[in-house]
């Protein structure tokens, strides 16, 4: 593993033994264990699991605390967890209760988000939707096989990719939103330019989706305000053009909490209220293999930002890297295998290009651990 990836020794509290990390540490929780519906119930009654968001429970965690460069990581049961009170009080907090809809979408399932690129240079389809038509198309029919949201793009933000100009950009994605949105789809913006926001939002988005977290564009902050449109906050280090020459971290899932947890502050401090943000820790943006693959394992950390968490892994090379030199359309497989992943550690959005097999997917595993 290298140097900048989180070296973890995880330690197995006993009865008694009690936790000991210094008053300054900085303490992630990550929920394991995760149980739903009736299952989920009966635990919690018994004291032996938490609430997790609506109907789902976690019977145990990794608790990881941070200071001075160094990680101490610790897997325990609920008990154990609730005597470190007061360390872990927000993070506990931000776990159980139901969180609030999301682009007019209820968040008390895994949410389905459709890809649609208006783009002559997308990684994934290589620009097939470029044609306004074909783009509406495709997405409607994204949405009757069970998309919750369509994702509308119009700069294409793969490694090594130009920027668009705002205005080209507005030229491509409005049309397409607009048609959507008259058609009742909750329709979300990728975009990183306030213009192209707040056109978008004027044209029906209900989200605005920016792998800058609103920091690339000076007005993107007031745009979502006065829009009064959702926002996903997306992190990325680096940009696109640059960001996979040789990304760094000390401990990648906990800088990304990090950052995340500071653009939230910095919303909420302009007047975006908590409820209507999004996090996602930004796969395969500025982060190599191992990175990414820390970052997966830690996924159920970033729920206790006490907001939707979106993974966005679809098609993304880090497949290709872990699977063989295989092109963006044969990457369903590892699509599938980390949107399951995903709904495990209890992320509530996943983007995905596949969406009728996606779905499937998604309904097969409810089925099964919701069942009696």
């Amino acid at each position: 593993m290298n140097a900048d990836v989180l070296q973890e020794t995880v330690r197995y509290p006993t009865a008694g033994s009690g936790v000991a990390f210094s008053s300054s540490a900085k303490v992630y929780i990550a929920p394991a264990g995760l149980l739903s519906g009736p299952r989920a119930e009966g635990i919690i009654a018994s004291g032996r699991a938490l609430r997790f968001g609506g109907d789902q429970a976690f019977c145990c965690a990794y608790l990881a605390a941070r200071s001075g460069g160094k990680m101490a990581v610790y897997r325990m049961g609920v008990q154990e967890l609730m005597d470190l009170h007061p360390a872990v009080d927000a993070a506990m907090a931000a776990l159980a209760p139901a969180l609030p809809r999301f682009g007019g979408v209820a968040m008390d399932r895994t949410r389905v988000m459709g890809v649609v690129n208006v783009t002559p240079d997308s990684f994934s389809d290589g620009g097939e939707r470029f044609d306004p038509a074909v783009a509406v198309a495709d997405a409607l029919a994204m949405v009757e096989a069970g998309a919750d949201f369509i994702d509308v793009g119009g700069e294409s933000t793969r490694p090594g990719a130009d920027a668009v100009p705002p205005q080209e950009e507005i030229a491509r994605v409005v049309p397409v939103v607009r048609a959507l949105a008259e058609r009742g789809v909750s329709v979300s913006v990728d975009t990183r330019n306030a213009a192209t926001m707040a056109a978008a939002a004027a044209a029906g988005a209900r989200i605005v989706n920016d792998i800058t977290a609103l920091t690339g564009d000076p007005d993107a902050l007031k745009a979502v305000r006065d829009a009064s449109v959702d926002a996903v906050l997306m992190h990325m280090q680096g940009e696109p053009q640059t960001m996979q020459a040789a990304p760094q971290y000390a401990n990648a899932p906990f800088e990304v909490f990090d950052y995340l947890e500071g653009r939230i502050k910095a919303c909420v401090a302009a007047g975006i209220p908590r409820e209507r943000l999004c996090v996602d820790p930004g796969i395969g943006f500025g982060k190599t293999k191992a990175h990414n693959l820390a970052i997966l394992r830690w996924l159920a950390v970033y729920r206790t930002l006490g907001t939707p968490v979106l993974l966005g892994v679809s098609r993304k090379s880090l497949i290709a890297s872990v699977c063989g030199d295989l092109p963006p359309k044969e990457r369903l497989p590892g699509s599938l295998a980390l949107a399951l992943g995903g709904v495990r550690a209890g992320i509530n959005v996943v983007r995905v290009h596949d969406v009728a097999e996606t779905v499937q997917a998604l309904a097969m595993q409810a089925a099964v651990e919701r069942a009696e």
